[in-house]
Order: C-alpha cells, then sequence, then structure tokens
C-alpha cells in the first residue's frame, strides 16, 4: 500500500541541496508536492519589497525547472498560509507537511500556528533547520541569555559543532496521481510595474546554480585577497552571495564545507587569515539572526532604549531624503552607492556604512528611513542583518559603531576609492574629473570643472549639507542624548 501524500512547503529555502525538510519528506516514502505560498500578510510589518520580489519570480522559476526534471513540479498559491496549507491537505489527502524554520517574529508565530493546527488534526508537521549554521536558541552566553556582542558570540560558535550539509541524490520526486490546482507565475505579480529592473539581469541569476556558479567564482580567486580588497568598492572583492543565502538557494552549511574541504591540504581551518575573515561574514549574518530572535522589537525600535529619545532632524517635505535615496547628496561615494542600489538591487557593504552615515548623522534622519528603503530596493533585504546593520550605523543596537564615529564621505571616498573608478562608474557625470577632485568635486577650480563638464547646481548637485556643520550637529544631538559632553572622532 502506498504511503500518503506528503506536503513540502517551500519558503526561503529555495534549493534542493542541502534541504532537510525535501529529504525528510522523501524519507516518508510517499508523494512529495512542493508548494509556494505568497503570504503577504503573514509577514506582519514587513511584506517583501519590490527588489526582493524581483528575485523571488526568478527564483521560483528555476526551482520549478529542477523539479520537473525530477518529474515534479511546484505548486503555487497566493495567501494566508493556514488556510492554504489546510486546503492543499484536505484536497491531496497529505497525512505530513514538512518545512525548514524561518526566524523573523511574524514567521515564527505563524509557523507555530500551522503546526499546532495541523498536529491537532492528525496532520504529522515536522520543521527543520536549513538557514543557519547555529539556531538562536542553541547559542547563550555564560548566563545563559544572548549575546549582545560579535567577538565573544563568534568565539563561542566557533567552538561548536556543525552539522553537514544533507546531500540529495535524489534522481526522481515521487509525483501524485493527481496534481493540486496552482497558480501560474505570473499571477503572483512580483515583477514591478515600473521600468527599474533593466539592471538586474546582467547582474544576477536568481537560483540554485546561480548560486553555486557565483560560490565557485569567488573561491576561484577573490577569496584569497578578502581582508585586504573587501573595502574596495571598485573590486570584485566580496562573495556576493548575501540575496542566494537569504532565498536560501545556497546554506550557510554548503559554504563551511566547501571551505573546510579546502582546508584538507595544510589541515588547518580556515585555511587563510582571509578565509577566516570571509567566515567571520558568515558568523556576522548569523549574529544579526541571533539578535533578531531575541529581541523581535529590533526592526521597529532600537534595541538601546535610551535611544528612542533621540533627537532626530526634520524633513519638511522629504527633500533630504529624497536627495539620499536618488543619489543626489553632493557628495560622489554615497551618491555612487545609492546608484549602485538602485541600478543592481545591491550595494557594496563598505559604501552602505558610509551611505547609512551620512543618513544617519550628517542628515541625522532616523535609521528606519533607511531600513524601509534598503528593505524595498536591495535583493538581498532580510530582515535580520538589515536591522542589524542600520541599527549599527546609528548606535543605538548591539556591538554599533558609536554614534560620535562619524565617516567623513569625502575621506572614506579617497581612502576606499582612491583613483574614482567606482564614482566613475555609477556618477559618470563627474567621470572626466581628475582623481584629486572626484571625492570632492565642488573644490575643482572652475576651468576643471567647465573641462570635465561638471556644472555644479546643474548636472551634480552641490552637497545638500556641509560635513563640519553637519558633524557639529550631530555631535551635539548626541550630547543632548546623553546630557554631557562627548568626544567626536572622525
Amino acid at each position: 500500500m502506498a504511503a500518503d501524500p506528503v506536503l513540502l512547503w517551500f519558503r526561503q529555502d529555495l534549493r534542493l541541496q542541502d534541504n532537510p525538510a525535501l529529504q525528510a519528506a522523501l524519507a516518508a516514502g510517499g508523494a512529495v508536492i512542493p508548494v509556494y505560498i505568497l503570504d503577504d500578510a503573514g509577514e506582519g510589518r514587513w511584506p517583501m519589497g519590490g527588489a526582493s520580489r524581483w528575485w523571488l519570480h526568478h527564483s521560483l522559476a528555476a526551482l520549478d525547472a529542477s523539479l520537473r526534471a525530477l518529474g515534479s513540479r511546484l505548486i503555487l498559491a497566493r495567501g494566508p498560509a493556514l488556510p492554504v496549507l489546510q486546503e492543499l491537505q484536505r484536497k491531496t489527502g497529505a497525512r505530513a507537511i514538512c518545512w525548514n524554520r524561518r526566524y523573523e517574529p511574524a514567521a515564527i508565530s505563524r509557523d507555530k500556528e500551522i503546526k499546532a493546527w495541523f498536529t491537532a488534526a492528525g496532520v504529522e508537521a515536522k520543521s527543520f533547520n536549513s538557514a543557519l549554521l547555529f539556531e538562536p536558541h542553541t547559542i547563550a552566553n555564560k548566563q545563559g541569555g544572548p549575546f549582545q556582542v560579535f567577538t565573544p558570540y563568534w568565539r563561542h560558535c566557533l567552538t561548536q559543532p556543525v552539522s553537514p550539509p544533507v546531500k540529495f541524490t535524489a534522481k526522481a520526486l515521487p509525483a501524485p496521481a493527481r496534481w493540486p490546482a496552482s497558480l501560474e507565475l505570473g499571477e503572483l505579480a512580483l515583477l514591478p510595474g515600473i521600468p527599474w529592473t533593466d539592471g538586474f539581469p546582467p547582474t544576477w541569476t536568481p537560483g540554485e546554480t546561480g548560486a553555486q556558479q557565483r560560490l565557485r567564482r569567488f573561491l576561484s580567486g577573490p577569496v584569497d585577497a578578502y581582508a585586504g580588497q573587501r573595502n574596495l568598492p571598485d573590486t570584485d572583492g566580496t562573495s556576493m552571495l548575501s540575496p542566494w543565502l537569504h532565498f536560501g538557494e545556497i546554506g550557510p552549511r554548503q559554504i563551511w564545507a566547501t571551505l573546510a574541504a579546502r582546508s584538507k591540504a595544510t589541515g588547518v581551518f580556515p585555511d587563510s587569515n582571509d578565509a577566516r575573515v570571509f567566515l567571520s561574514e558568515v558568523g556576522w549574518r548569523e549574529f544579526a539572526h541571533h539578535l533578531l530572535f531575541h529581541f523581535p522589537h529590533t526592526p521597529e525600535k532600537p534595541l538601546r532604549a535610551d535611544y528612542e529619545k533621540f533627537p532626530w532632524a526634520g524633513d519638511p517635505g522629504g527633500q533630504l531624503l529624497r536627495a539620499w535615496q536618488r543619489g543626489r547628496t553632493g557628495y560622489p561615494i554615497v551618491d555612487a552607492g545609492m546608484r549602485q542600489l538602485w541600478h543592481t538591487g545591491w550595494m557594496h557593504n563598505r559604501v552602505r556604512m558610509i551611505a547609512a552615515s551620512f543618513l544617519v548623522k550628517h542628515l541625522r534622519l532616523s535609521w528606519t528611513h533607511g531600513a524601509a528603503w534598503f528593505w524595498d530596493t536591495l535583493v538581498d533585504a532580510d530582515l535580520a542583518n538589515n536591522t542589524l546593520g542600520w541599527q549599527w550605523s546609528a548606535g543605538c543596537g548591539a556591538d554599533a559603531a558609536p554614534y560620535f564615529r562619524i565617516f567623513a564621505p569625502v575621506l572614506q571616498g579617497e581612502k576606499f576609492d582612491a583613483e574614482g573608478k567606482y564614482v566613475r562608474r555609477w556618477v559618470p557625470e563627474l567621470a572626466q574629473l581628475p582623481a584629486r577632485f572626484i571625492q570632492r568635486p565642488w573644490e575643482a577650480p572652475a576651468e576643471i570643472l567647465t573641462r570635465a563638464g561638471v556644472t555644479l547646481g546643474g548636472n551634480y548637485p552641490r552637497p545638500i549639507v556641509d560635513h563640519g556643520a553637519a558633524r557639529t550637529a550631530a555631535l551635539a544631538a548626541f550630547r543632548q542624548l546623553r546630557g554631557g559632553k562627548v568626544a567626536g572622532r572622525e
């Protein structure tokens, strides 16, 4: 007698390899019915942004193609997950449902409700870890609480065992006698309705195959200079794996295992300082999920409660925010980053820090504005990472940069983009400026501006704030919050 079907609920685990929920569904012995549900309401205050929806569209297409090669397919649905799964279970007669866990507050609440309902109904509901090396509830400090500083957190993590990736070797997936109804991918309406994402396809290949290609490319060279080149935005020096990691087209255990395999020749893991530094960035992602799990209020409120009273500046009409969003601040390194973000759905990490610091310190606009913009425009928008990054920049989160440490955008540009290659690419109206003026065009003599085709206040804006004045105002705001003197630092 054939075993009953199993529902395999895909979410942010859009891959076949190292997918424990898939392996559990296969082990049940019956037909496997893969399903993806677009449940915007179930994401609480953070339904997926526009750039992420573009990625999801193409990732679902790639996953469906992989499943069809195995004699299966992906069922697509839209709406609240529980009633959709209830209806699928009723129509298919499935006696089990498997999924991989998520760690955002709204997802945790939804998953608990779904597991409780199916368990009470006599349907086996199993969840697994595919997204993290170390699940948040398994890591604690000496007092039994959550870590709030990265270095001791990661040091502790490195003493813990890491499970090997789950290998998928099946040549086919058992299919049901009759497939349930499915939406067409286009009916999910994931692609943007404005001509925004033309720059995405040349940059990205969503899906499991694209993830493996990017990992191989990174490990074939850039990883060996990672510590020195990861801060240079004009260099292909970072892994750029973040969107594939967010959508689960590759998992951190796979990255860990690949780096461990490289270490066999030396017997040392990681096998170089560059690999160690890269692995610590994977650890930073783990830390972000650790914090979000233990402090679920942080996407909207600062971890450090005193910062709720921070005296943010006003922005009548939103003109300053719009200038920042559009890459029209008059500071070339900031503008280059914001335009790279709009064109590709991604921004180099060093420039993310510079652009974020500019928003919260030079413009003194709340980090929540930046978090919302990044959420909508990043293909790698991840609630845990986005929250940690913005609270770090604003000085109000765990292990955060002190608010008084204010990045000087000109000096940052000259340090990390000395020849202006990055700025020339993304701010082409400045491309003909000599390197000595590329990060500070307002200091160039009139004849040099004319020769370079630059009109300040015309085709390129003058700085919307003065660095010195903005820095002074930011430090005054911080003193107001603290009620005392604070030594400023660049």
